[in-house]
């Protein structure tokens, strides 16, 4: 481990001599990429300094308790030093096992997320609002951009389905933990008996891909135009500027119909289409099951679900790692960064034991 660091170290020192040279001042390509590697290896780096420091408090502390002709005050001090850094050393090295942990390559990447109304009618559609409103309002937290590209809504204010883009830096990195299938306990506007009913709403997360990484043959493209549906004035009905793209090979289908311009629409799709390309890529090479985001949804049976919002109860379950939160309210406008500040620490949790494992 202290190897690798050593190796960070003296690249982190390179760059950040490199970023004062006139070539990569001069060049905002060149710049842009030595700042985001420099970036990437500064929390590393500032970790092992810290870490190194409090090596060396300790072997001066020692030097200082075992000199007889030190003064008092100053052994009394050396002492104290030297228990706090005795307990500060094994914290950093567990830091430092973590910072050195693989990184997911998607996780600075923006992302296309996908809710669809599954198990439960209409209530169902209400709850995906919800979930869209929820993520909605977490992107704005974090200062994250949120752009919508295809919304199919119901006529009691539901979503049947709807796909955005959250734009922002580390947005995967948050929000990949959402793929999976939410269930959501509650007393249904349209029932009048007071019942609770049990409705499912499925989420994909998917990274966004970059224009180099996915090249789509236009041939391979079936792009059809239509009238847009929803709210939207005179202008839904005289206008076909509504995208319909069939990818053939795969049979992918993307819809976008969220702006009046047919250009802007065709680029949103054909960003959706790249992003569940890349995504169906990245399943093959990780030796995934399914090929395409039902891997991630499932059918939006009860069943197959990864979190529970129940209403009654004001409770919040997150069945991956058994975390229940009484916080409904305050997680469905938002604050969304306990669970999935949780949902980190179990994955790196996971991922240092089987590091050990496989040291072993």
């Amino acid at each position: 481990m202290f190897d690798r660091l050593e190796i960070f170290s003296k690249r982190y020192e390179e760059l950040e001599r490199r970023m004062c040279q006139s070539d990569v001042v001069c060049d905002p390509a060149l710049y842009a990429k030595v700042m985001k590697e420099y970036a990437s290896l500064e929390p590393v780096v500032k970790k092992y300094r810290e870490y190194q420091h409090t090596k060396s408090t300790i072997e001066e502390s020692l030097s200082i308790l075992s000199d007889s002709a030190a003064d008092e005050e100053i052994r009394d001090l050396a002492s104290i030093e030297l228990e706090e850094a005795k307990g500060a050393l094994p914290l950093l090295e567990e830091d430092l096992k973590i910072l050195l942990l693989p990184k997911d390559p998607n996780d600075e990447r923006n992302v296309i997320v996908e809710i669809r109304a599954g198990t439960g009618g209409e209530e169902s559609s209400l709850f995906a609002f919800d979930l869209f409103r929820m993520y909605s309002m977490y992107a704005e937290r974090k200062g994250y951009k949120i752009d919508v590209i295809n919304r199919s809504e119901t006529g009691l204010g539901g979503i049947k389905e709807i796909s955005f883009s959250v734009s922002g830096a580390g947005a995967y990195s948050r929000l990949k933990f959402e793929s999976g299938t939410h269930r959501v306990q509650r007393v249904p506007q349209t029932e009048s008996s007071g019942r609770i009913h049990t409705s499912a709403v499925t989420v994909a997360v998917l990274p966004e891909a970059d224009d180099v990484e996915v090249q789509i043959n236009p041939n391979d493209l079936e792009i059809d135009t239509f009238r847009s549906s929803g709210a939207g004035g005179q202008h839904i009905n005289k206008t076909s500027s509504a995208i319909r793209i069939t990818h053939k090979p795969s049979g992918l289908v993307v819809e976008c119909q969220d702006e009046r311009s047919q250009y802007k629409n065709k680029d949103k799709a054909m960003k959706v289409l790249k992003s569940r390309l890349l995504k169906i890529e990245q399943d093959k090479q990780n030796e995934s099951i399914a090929l395409d985001r039902r891997s991630q949804v499932g059918s939006g049976d009860r069943s197959e679900k990864i979190r529970t919002y129940n209403f009654p109860q004001s409770r919040v379950t997150d069945h991956r790692i058994g975390l229940t939160l009484y916080r409904l309210e305050e997680i469905l406008n938002g604050d969304l960064d306990e669970i999935i500040d949780a949902l980190v620490t179990d994955m790196r949790a996971n991922m240092l034991k089987e590091s050990i494992e496989e040291s072993v």
